[in-house]
C-alpha cells in the first residue's frame, strides 16, 4: 500500500555526539538502551480506518517519529514497518451505519490519515501494509503455527493457545484476572466455549454472513488481530538470526500493551523461539474532558478539523510533543495557545541577525532526547535559549539550531 510523502531531513554537524537512546521498555518497567547498531527494526501499529486521525493517534506516530529521527540522526539506518487494519469488526460496523462500502470508508479514512501525517510532517514507513494485503502472509504464519502445535479449532474458527509461550504474561504483568477483563473489552472472546483457554485469541474467522471473506488453505474466511501484526512484521522487517530478538523495536500507544502486544509476543516466540521484541515501547493516552480520547467514546478532537480551522500543523505538533511520551494527558485549547507562543517567540530568535549560542543548545537537545525522549526538559533549554537570545544574547548560528530543530524534533518553519 502507498504511503505518504516523504519528508526532507537536513544534515547535522558529524561533530555532535549521539549517545545511546534510551527508552522505557514496558517489558522491563525500565529505561533500557537501544544498543549500538547500524541498522533498527521498528515496527508501530497502525490505525484501523473507520475514522479520522484524532490527536491520540497522532501523539503516538509523533512519539516514534521522535525515535526514528534520533536514530537516524545519529548515522543509523531504520527499518520503519506500520500496519493499517484494514479489515476489522469495527470497520464493517461502521460502513453498515453510515450506508458506505467497507472498503469505500477504508480508503477515505486512510487518504485522511496519510494527508494528518503530511502535514505533521512524520517521516512515512519504508512498508506501509493493509491487512487486506497480507492475508497470504498471515495464512502461512497460521500454517507454522500450526505445525507448532499451537493452533486448534473451534466450531469453524481457529484460535492460537498463548500459553505454548511460557513467557505469556510477562510483558505486560497483569495477573490472570486483570487479563480476563481487558482481553474482554478490547476484541476478545474470553467466553467462548470450546476455548482450550478463556485468554487464546482468534487466528482465523471463517466467513460470516454478508461479511467478506478471502479463500485460503482454511477455507473462506478473514484474519484475527494480533496475527496480522505478528505476519507483518516478522515478513517484511526480515530479522537478523544473529539478534537476540526478532525487532528492536515494538511500538504503540499504551492501551495495546494487552492484549495486543502480549499476544504478538506469544505468537512471534512460537514462530521464532526468540523474543519477539527487545523493546516494548507505549506512548500515553489523550484525553479530552476527563476521559481517554477514542473512537468508541466519540470524543474526538481531530488533526483534520484543527487544520481546517487554521491551526498551525507546527503548533498541533509542538502541543503534543511538550510532555512525555509515555505521559497520559488531557488536550486542551490552552496546550494549542502555548504552543502557538512558543513557535512565535521562536520564529522571531530565527529571524533576526543574532542568537545566544546553539552549539551549547542543541547538545542538550541531543542528550535530553536521548534520556527517554525528554521533550519537556528539551522545551525548556529551548525557552531558556529564546529568553537568551531576546535579551541579546550572541555567538549562534541560525541555520544551524534549525536543521536540529528539523532534523530532531521535526519542526520546519
Amino acid at each position: 500500500m502507498k504511503s505518504w510523502n516523504q519528508v526532507s531531513i537536513p544534515s547535522l554537524s558529524p561533530e555532535i555526539t549521539f549517545p545511546e537512546l534510551f527508552l522505557t521498555n514496558s517489558a522491563t518497567s525500565s529505561k533500557q538502551s537501544l544498543g549500538s547498531k547500524d541498522l533498527y527494526r521498528m515496527y508501530v501499529c497502525g490505525i484501523t480506518p473507520y475514522d479520522a486521525t484524532h490527536l491520540g493517534h497522532a501523539a503516538t506516530y509523533l512519539s516514534f517519529d521522535l525515535v526514528n529521527r534520533y536514530l537516524r540522526a545519529s548515522g543509523a539506518q531504520v527499518h520503519y514497518v506500520q500496519n493499517i487494519t484494514d479489515i476489522d469488526d469495527p470497520l464493517l460496523a461502521r460502513a453498515q451505519r453510515d450506508g458506505v462500502g467497507w472498503r469505500e470508508l477504508a480508503e477515505q479514512q486512510i487518504d485522511l490519515f496519510r494527508s494528518d501525517m503530511n502535514a505533521l510532517r512524520v517521516i512515512p514507513p519504508k512498508d506501509y501494509i493493509g491487512v487486506v494485503e497480507a492475508i497470504p502472509l498471515v495464512s502461512s504464519a497460521i500454517e507454522e503455527l500450526q505445525k507448532r502445535g499451537s493452533v486448534y479449532l473451534v466450531d469453524s474458527d481457529l484460535y492460537f493457545s498463548v500459553h505454548q509461550d511460557p513467557d505469556f504474561g510477562s510483558r505486560s504483568h497483569l495477573n490472570s484476572h486483570e487479563m480476563l477483563a481487558i482481553f474482554a473489552e478490547r476484541g476478545g472472546d474470553p467466553d467462548r466455549v470450546g476455548k482450550q483457554d478463556p485468554l487464546d485469541p482468534l487466528l482465523w474467522l471463517a466467513k460470516r454472513e454478508n461479511e467478506p471473506g478471502w479463500d485460503s488453505r482454511y477455507g473462506t474466511g478473514r484474519p484475527g488481530w494480533h496475527i496480522e501484526c505478528t505476519a507483518i512484521a516478522i515478513e517484511y522487517l526480515q530479522p537478523n538470526l544473529q539478534d537476540e530478538a526478532l525487532i528492536d523495536i515494538q511500538g504503540g500507544g499504551s492501551d495495546l500493551i494487552f492484549p495486543h502486544h502480549e499476544m504478538c509476543a506469544a505468537q512471534g516466540f512460537v514462530l521464532s523461539g526468540k523474543p519477539f521484541a527487545n523493546n516494548y515501547v507505549h506512548a500515553g493516552m489523550m484525553g479530552l474532558d476527563g476521559e481517554k480520547m477514542s473512537k468508541s467514546k466519540g470524543n474526538l478532537v481531530l488533526v483534520s478539523k484543527l487544520i481546517a480551522q487554521g491551526s498551525d500543523p507546527m503548533a498541533i505538533r509542538w502541543a503534543l510533543l511538550a510532555d512525555s511520551y509515555r505521559a497520559d494527558r488531557m488536550w486542551s485549547e490552552e496546550l494549542l495557545n502555548v504552543a502557538n507562543s512558543a513557535i512565535q517567540r521562536l520564529k522571531l530568535v530565527l529571524a533576526g541577525e543574532s542568537m545566544a549560542n546553539t552549539d551549547e543548545l542543541i547538545s542538550q537537545m541531543v542528550a535530553l532526547l536521548a534520556d527517554d525522549l525528554n521533550t519537556p526538559a528539551v522545551f525548556a533549554v529551548i525557552d531558556v535559549w529564546v529568553e537568551q537570545s531576546l535579551a541579546g544574547a550572541t555567538g549562534g548560528d541560525g541555520n544551524q539550531i534549525s536543521a536540529a530543530l528539523d532534523a530532531l524534533l521535526g519542526f520546519k518553519f
